[in-house]
């Protein structure tokens, strides 16, 4: 049942994210909002860790594998994404990112030793079927020029950091390192990093002190970063790297649902196929007979 809630936060939280993300846009600099996210959130995991005493020493080991979790999935990887999204819509981003099944199959099985499973794979399968079907206008639109490509190789790079960043996960939960101290630990990490690279780059640290701005922010910090980030890789650690990647599949049909509701999105018989298509993968990649071995989603 556990696994359940934490699979159900994830995919609800960052499929409502899409939508919060749309109020960091503006006049603030995507990379300097993304440096306030992951601060504020290290900065408030680490006050809820030192009032409830939890453990904040760490040996200098650790401490890398915390910085290196942050580098792959609280900085470098955000920026890339935003990034690509120059080049890329959303929607092809979204797909690019449904890529991390496999990547994350593949990388479990080199650096983990975990089984490669063919439920798992054929629910992948067909789950990116799906995300591809859902978002087919936007795929079609696409222009194979060299910017184009160049936003595919961000892309891509993007989320093979991601995936580098889930199996490190899983590699600090097998070594103890409890989730919520390394995400407080490596999202301030992540933070610093970004915050120097914007330096670099001669970004400007502008703030805009409005309801939808501060709101967002908050959101973002606290539920898609704290929350959200917290239950997708204590499931990581439950259910594996490859199983709790699912949920990034489901995220943008979460977000194109709500999107019908807030936006006026209007679905179409090739997304509806698609989302089917997505959620009958979800069922034959994490159903109970396949992962009586390795921690049922239960």
């Amino acid at each position: 049942m556990k696994n359940i809630i934490l699979y159900i936060i994830t995919v609800i939280v960052w499929g409502s994210t899409w939508l919060a993300i749309k109020y960091q846009l503006g006049s603030v600099d995507p990379m300097v909002s993304v440096i306030y996210r992951f601060g504020l959130a290290a900065a408030l995991l680490m006050l809820f860790c030192y009032v409830k005493g939890l453990n904040l020493k760490f040996s200098l080991k650790e401490h890398l594998f915390m910085a290196l979790l942050g580098v792959l999935l609280f900085s470098v990887n955000y920026w890339l994404v935003y990034v690509a999204e120059l080049y890329l819509t959303s929607g092809l981003v979204a797909v690019l990112f449904s890529s991390i099944v496999f990547l994350n199959i593949a990388n479990g099985s080199i650096f983990l030793g975990s089984a490669v499973q063919k439920k798992m794979v054929a629910g992948a399968v067909l789950g990116i079927i799906g995300i591809i079907m859902i978002f087919m206008p936007e795929i079609k639109s696409f222009n194979l020029s060299d910017k184009g490509v160049f936003g595919l190789c961000i892309g891509f790079i993007s989320v093979l950091l991601a995936s580098f960043g889930n199996i490190t996960s899983a590699r600090n939960t097998k070594n103890n390192i409890p989730v919520i101290q390394a995400n407080a630990f490596g999202m301030g990490y992540g933070a610093i990093l970004l915050t120097v690279i914007a330096l670099t780059l001669g970004k400007e640290f502008s703030f805009t002190a409005t309801i939808p701005y501060v709101g967002s922010l908050f959101y973002l910090s606290v539920f898609g970063s704290i929350i959200a980030f917290g239950s997708y890789l204590t499931l990581i650690g439950s259910i594996g790297a490859d199983k709790a990647s699912y949920t990034i599949m489901i995220v943008p049909v979460v977000a194109l649902i709500l999107s019908s509701f807030f936006e006026g999105y209007a679905w179409n018989f090739s997304a509806v196929s698609g989302l089917f298509l997505v959620v009958g993968g979800n069922f034959l990649a994490l159903s109970k007979r396949r992962l009586t071995s390795a921690g049922s989603l239960n």
